[in-house]
């Protein structure tokens, strides 16, 4: 009997120890847009690396929702919390009640900057830098000419808000230069960052303004909802389509030159470091209150060169 035992706990010994140190818990925008989920999904790989389980779960653009959310994940003690808050002022009051649980909050993508929260790190793209990336293909496409232009924002969202920040100082910029033909932005509408609302969204800015010559959303989805609007108003190659992103769906629209570019971004970067900054931080390391993955402008070039497309 005493031989068993010990072969037994020789054996358990030299395997891997699958007992999980605690609980992630993550809570996402949405896993209806498929950034989200490579957000979860490698987040979910890299914390079971460290020994830790990642529950992660879809506020569906929902701050109630998140916010129930989160108030389960404190109830279940959480190791972590990790937020893309769909609201940023919205989710300020239960942030605060995870803080005085004692539990750390860290965002991803999605940054909060309101007074009152204490966050350990954000962890997300360059997105004014990016928006100013989507403001100079703006001006390429239009290739020297000026005219009208639409936005297709996301106001509640801080990271679209620093985007569509980024596009227009570029677009300023390029204003006040001699000689410069004007480039105007003659309406912003709120597309959802989903394709059936940016559809309608751009479907409205063109019969409002039948002469418009280009338009910028915030992301791919409401980007591929403004183009099947172009194309039923037969306009598809009189409207040059700025998205942001990178999504393969995005990204095979540029290939085919459905959309004229984006800044792309990195959402299995942001998984992975988001969670190595917990881990940091679980050892008593010091980490900078924000943590910026730059972005990298997709042309149709980049898109006939993707080895991933079709």
């Amino acid at each position: 009997m005493k031989f068993v035992v010990c072969l037994l706990s020789a054996i358990l010994l030299t395997q891997p120890l699958f007992a999980a140190k605690g609980a992630i818990g993550v809570s996402l925008l949405t896993l209806q847009n498929p950034f989200f989920k490579v957000i979860g999904d490698s987040l979910t790989a890299e914390a079971a690396k460290s020994g830790y389980e990642a529950v992660v779960l879809s506020a569906d653009q929902d701050v109630a929702r998140q916010s129930n959310q989160v108030k389960d994940f404190i109830v279940k003690k959480a190791a972590a919390i990790v937020l893309s808050p769909c609201d940023s002022k919205g989710i300020v009051p239960v942030i605060q009640e995870a803080n005085a649980a004692g539990i750390p909050v860290f965002t991803v993508d999605i940054p909060c900057n309101e007074p009152g929260v204490q966050i350990v790190t954000q962890v997300t793209t360059d997105n004014f830098g990016g928006g100013k990336e989507a403001g100079k293909a703006m001006i390429e496409a239009l290739a020297g000419r000026g005219g009208k232009i639409g936005v297709l924002d996301l106001k509640q969202v801080e990271s679209c808000i620093l985007r569509v920040k980024g596009f227009k100082e570029v677009i300023e910029a390029h204003n006040a230069s001699a000689g410069a033909a004007k480039i105007e932005i003659v309406s912003e509408l709120d597309g959802g960052g989903a394709k059936d609302k940016g559809y309608k969204v751009a479907e409205d800015m063109l019969q409002a303004f039948p002469d418009l010559m280009g338009l910028f959303a915030i992301n791919d989805p409401s980007a591929l909802g403004a183009r099947g609007a172009l194309e039923k108003a037969g306009k598809a190659d009189k409207v040059a389509i700025i998205g942001f992103d990178g999504q393969p769906e995005g990204r095979q629209a540029i290939k085919e030159g459905k959309i004229y570019a984006d800044p792309i971004q990195f959402p299995d970067k942001m998984g992975v470091e988001v969670m190595k900054a917990f881990v940091r931080y679980s050892k008593g390391d010091d980490l900078p209150p924000q943590m910026l993955i730059p972005t990298k402008l997709y042309r149709k070039a980049d898109g006939l060169a993707d080895s991933e497309l079709k």
